[in-house]
């Protein structure tokens, strides 16, 4: 099984503090607690990654709830792996991980989304950005009024 990443955990700790914030400033909700623990190890003996078997079940259970908050799948209906590529251009995900999509543990899939966010590459990260700022560019500005 896969490693879930520190930053997930963060993301999940947080996701729970917004829905269930300190009455106190102290308490923790039993969540929080539970990834927080989880957190601190990791910190403590500097490793990056929680692996998801052994994570704690009440931690895991945690982090799956944030986790079902998150996109599923990187797609964008763009798959350039069905012509052959093997590197989506449209998702960045390799073929393998398109195919095996659907068998993969929630850890797996985050491990890929990691992946490919920091890479950065895939259509899905570039493309749409640089349409968005070209139709930002496309608004011309508010011409100043006088005496402003």
């Amino acid at each position: 099984m896969a490693g879930i990443h520190i930053t997930d955990i963060e993301s999940a700790i947080n996701w729970w503090r917004e829905r269930s914030p300190s009455p106190d400033g102290i308490s923790l909700a039993p969540e929080v607690k539970k990834l927080a623990e989880v957190y601190a190890l990791m910190v403590y003996h500097h490793e990056p990654l929680c692996d998801e078997d052994s994570m704690p079940a009440t931690a895991y259970q945690a982090w799956l709830k944030w986790y079902e908050t998150t996109p599923d799948t990187p797609c964008i209906a763009i798959c350039s792996t069905s012509q052959g590529d093997d590197l989506c251009k449209g998702c960045g995900r390799t073929f393998d991980e398109v195919q095996l999509w659907p068998e993969m543990s929630p850890g797996e899939k985050r491990e890929t989304w990691r992946r490919i966010t920091i890479e950065s590459s895939a259509w899905r990260f570039n493309r749409y950005a640089e349409r968005a700022r070209e139709a930002q560019g496309a608004v011309a500005p508010q011409a100043e009024r006088p005496g402003t």
